[in-house]
């Protein structure tokens, strides 16, 4: 432990069954108060920082230059070692490299695509709300949650809709499982299946591009040199997680929360208070993306602690997201609360890409359920997903009246 960390409570933040076995909030709670910038000790004897205040989080994810993504974003990741998509996939990548792909990037996202992906997916979240409502006890992750956002992200990607169950699958078991004794291979061997498909994707675009994504990314030029089919298909890779996961666990969130907050529910259905407002809140209430990580480049102050160069620093969105000097009363769900400053789309240079796609999304499905629905029941308690990474649940038991 290096001389200027102070002691972290007794929770593993690298096993998954310490999120649903444990109050994270409770420990994020205590870490603010008490060690807001801690170094975390494990098993295997590979450290890495936390950062849990906002301002300190936020701080981290301005200060690119010396606080790397290069070598991976994701703590399992980079306590393996280092991720191989490095410098390759937008989302581990620096400057100047990283600004060049995400202008590319940003066009596939351009007003006249999203204009028309917007007309599907409010007609798409539509259809699957009614379909669902006063139908009786039901699983909204799987008939709702897990429909819309692969369907979307496919259908900017233009990909068969005869790919997408095999896909979503794929996601699933690429960032989280459904028990605590998964396999770790199972999540590797569902991430090379998606990067085995992306690159015959790729190969097949690159014969007969088209105007979607896959083929803008075959025919782009970063850095005056064209993409491999490998990069393509680490870049689809990332868009189709980020794209499908982030979504999903927030849409499940949604619902659960407003079933099981009354007057917040009522607040929507009589308008005092916006869908717009309560989508940030929904993103903030249940922030999929628990982390992100870091490199620190050259040694480096954060919150008064000295990060040495090498140093894996990881900022916990989770915690940023409730602490109690950026927001009043942060494990109260307000529907209408504003300002809302969260950081459940990152921050800085490596703001989520897809934030207007996702923002649309849960608004798509909020607006229906406010219209159609008039009280929300949850029959079951939700089962959280295992991971280390992600955080919401991996279903949910409704009856929609």
């Amino acid at each position: 432990m290096p001389e200027t960390a102070m002691p972290v409570p007794p929770l593993d933040l690298t096993d998954p069954a310490a999120f649903v076995d444990n109050d994270p909030h409770a420990y994020w709670d205590r870490m603010r108060a008490q060690a807001p910038v801690a170094w975390h000790e494990t098993p295997h004897g590979t450290g890495f920082w936390s950062v849990a205040r906002h301002a300190d989080v936020l701080e981290c994810y301005r200060d690119a230059a010396r606080l790397s993504s290069a070598r991976g974003t994701v703590l399992d990741v980079l306590l393996r070692g280092r991720d191989s998509a490095g410098g390759r996939m937008l989302a581990v990548m620096d400057r100047p490299r990283h600004r060049d792909l995400r202008h590319v990037m940003l066009r596939a996202f351009s007003p006249r695509l999203i204009r028309q992906v917007g007309e599907q997916v409010r007609s798409r979240a539509d259809a699957l709300v009614a379909g669902v409502v006063g139908a009786g006890r039901f699983d909204f992750a799987a008939e709702v949650a897990e429909v819309l956002p692969i369907n979307t992200i496919c259908d900017l990607l233009e990909l068969p809709a005869s790919d997408r169950a095999d896909l979503l699958a794929w996601n699933k078991r690429a960032l989280s499982s459904s028990h605590g004794d998964a396999d770790p291979v199972d999540a590797l061997e569902a991430r090379n299946e998606i990067l085995a498909y992306f690159v015959e994707t790729a190969r097949e675009r690159r014969r007969r591009p088209g105007e979607d994504v896959i083929s803008l990314l075959a025919g782009a030029r970063v850095e005056g040199e064209p993409l491999s089919e490998d990069d393509i298909a680490l870049n689809c890779y990332s868009l189709i997680l980020g794209g499908d996961e982030s979504t999903r666990m927030s849409a499940i969130g949604a619902l659960d929360a407003l079933g099981r907050h009354e007057s917040q529910w009522r607040r929507l259905r009589t308008g005092s208070a916006t869908v717009a407002t309560a989508v940030e809140e929904v993103l903030r209430w249940v922030t999929p993306a628990m982390h992100f990580a870091r490199t620190a480049t050259c040694d480096v102050r954060i919150g008064g602690r000295r990060i040495r160069a090498g140093d894996i620093v990881s900022m916990w969105n989770i915690s940023a997201n409730n602490d109690p000097t950026v927001f009043a009363r942060p494990r109260t769900f307000d529907v209408g609360r504003d300002p809302n400053p969260h950081v459940s789309l990152g921050h800085g240079p490596h703001f989520c890409l897809g934030a207007f796609l996702g923002r649309l999304e849960l608004t798509a499905v909020l607006t229906s359920v406010v219209r159609r629905v008039r009280t929300i029941e949850v029959a079951a308690p939700p089962r959280r997903v295992y991971s280390t990474f992600l955080y919401g649940y991996e279903d949910l038991r409704l009856v929609l009246r």
